[in-house]
């Protein structure tokens, strides 16, 4: 049985190019090997994550991601039975949110600054597929 998850956390601290690499580092490494796929959206102050993959494998991962340090507040915003992936291309995609267009956000949001915890979770994932469809995110197989 394939899930998808999507979640938002506070970074615990500010969010660096070098704490962004190491996250995505260890899924690139780790992912395949559990057949989990996705995208990470990073900002100076939170994370949003689409994970995909076997039920039991995305749940393990998410609790993983609820006990590390590098997040706070981890927030469910949608989870769901799904019948195939949306981003199977993809170890783990990525893009950086503060470099998006104001406009973009404006689309999901009433302010043009980003903050998943405002965002209902349909409009966090309509975001991430307009960042997929713009080629705004980075993959990597």
């Amino acid at each position: 049985m394939l899930v998808q998850l999507l979640y938002a956390s506070r970074a615990a601290s500010d969010t660096t190019a070098a704490t962004v690499s190491v996250i995505l580092q260890q899924a690139r490494l780790h992912n395949p090997a559990e057949g989990i796929t996705g995208v990470l959206c990073h900002g100076d102050r939170f994370f949003l994550q689409l994970l995909e993959g076997g039920r039991e494998q995305v749940n393990r991962l998410f609790s993983r991601i609820q006990r590390d340090s590098r997040h706070t507040d981890v927030v469910v915003l949608h989870y769901a039975e799904i019948t195939e992936r949306r981003y199977a291309g993809w170890t783990m995609g990525q893009t950086n949110l503060d470099r998006l267009n104001p406009a973009t956000l404006l689309r999901y949001s009433a302010l043009p600054v980003f903050d998943p915890f405002q965002l209902p979770g349909s409009s966090s994932m309509a975001l991430v597929d307009e960042l997929i469809a713009s080629a705004s995110v980075l993959g990597r197989a």
